[in-house]
């Protein structure tokens, strides 16, 4: 099972390089819209990503339109603070790709407004502005693979169902 993850403009290196270890862990395509906030050779990048880098697959793009464009991206989910429909609720499929925005601005609102319909949000609580980035993309990441059944991610003998004693 493939999913890619999209970053557009990403401003933190630490950020994008724990995004790029959780990608990397669960076999994830990384998908990077220019202008990046950092330098792709950034020690803080590659100290987030550890070793793992040579373990993922990672695209650039010079604009949301060229990233469009040229990928023949099926299912284009995008996360925003601003949807309606909670992330849990929404139906992903195979090779789908989750659009996260910048962590000052977020996505366009003219991007959101032509997608409303395919945007989604994690739940908070009112006075929280957002997540952190990484954060978010692990945790729609992990449901799109719990919707899938955790496809590929499983070893066998690994998987072990907790049973509490009441």
């Amino acid at each position: 099972m493939s999913i890619n993850i999209v970053l557009v403009e990403p401003e933190i290196p630490q950020n994008t390089g724990n995004i790029a270890r959780t990608c990397a862990a669960i076999g994830a395509n990384l998908h990077l819209i220019r202008p990046l906030g950092f330098s792709v050779d950034d020690k803080y990048l590659k100290r987030a990503g550890l070793d793992y880098w040579n373990l993922l697959k990672v695209s650039y793009y010079d604009s949301v339109e060229e990233f469009l464009e040229t990928t023949e991206a099926g299912q284009v989910v995008y996360i925003t603070t601003k949807a309606d429909t909670v992330y849990s609720d929404f139906k992903y499929k195979e090779g789908c790709f989750l659009v996260f925005g910048k962590e000052t601005k977020g996505l366009p609102e003219e991007l959101l407004a032509r997608n409303h319909s395919r945007s989604v949000r994690i739940p908070m609580v009112h006075a929280a502005r957002s997540l952190n980035l990484s954060n978010s993309a692990a945790i729609i990441a992990y449901e799109v693979h719990r919707q899938m059944g955790f496809v590929g991610l499983q070893k066998e003998g690994h998987l072990h169902r907790l049973e509490w004693d009441s």
